[in-house]
């Protein structure tokens, strides 16, 4: 079996935390943050994000269409929430999402993803540079967004 792995980043934003917090509440702007060459769609997903809304989405990776399920495990609105893998390409999905307001009015959102490969020791460096440039897309997105 391969071994969890945890990808953690932390980003500061010159939004309010309530603010911040509502743009990752609404599951459209996942699209907006995602690599356009992972070619994510939302398929499935409510208006409003809360404790147990499922997002199913698709996205493509070399050309092979992927499906996804995840659901809102903990909703801790505007502090924190976690979104965990039902069905998808991983072992393990885990993704907790902290927000922390800070006294200028910024926010400091961190991300961290706990999850294990399919292919054990096979996949486990490809998919960590993946990650790493789909982490750092979002971040740039979401700068470009909250500012």
């Amino acid at each position: 079996m391969s071994r969890i792995e945890t990808l953690e980043r932390e980003q500061l934003v010159a939004t309010s935390v309530d603010a911040a917090f509502a743009f990752f509440g609404d599951a459209r702007n996942l699209e907006a943050i995602t690599p356009p060459w992972l070619h994510f769609r939302i398929l499935e997903a409510p208006d409003r994000l809360t404790a147990g809304s499922r997002l199913r989405y698709r996205l493509r990776l070399f050309g092979i269409p992927i499906g996804w399920l995840t659901e809102i495990t903990q909703w801790e609105p505007p502090h924190r929430f976690v979104d965990v893998q039902l069905r998808g390409p991983y072992r393990l999905w885990e993704h907790t999402h902290e927000l922390e307001a800070r006294g200028d009015g910024s926010t400091l959102i961190r991300d961290r993803v706990r999850y294990r490969v399919p292919l054990a020791a096979l996949a486990r460096r490809p998919v960590r540079r993946w990650l790493r440039a789909i982490f750092d897309y979002r971040a740039a997105a979401t700068q470009a967004r909250l500012g």
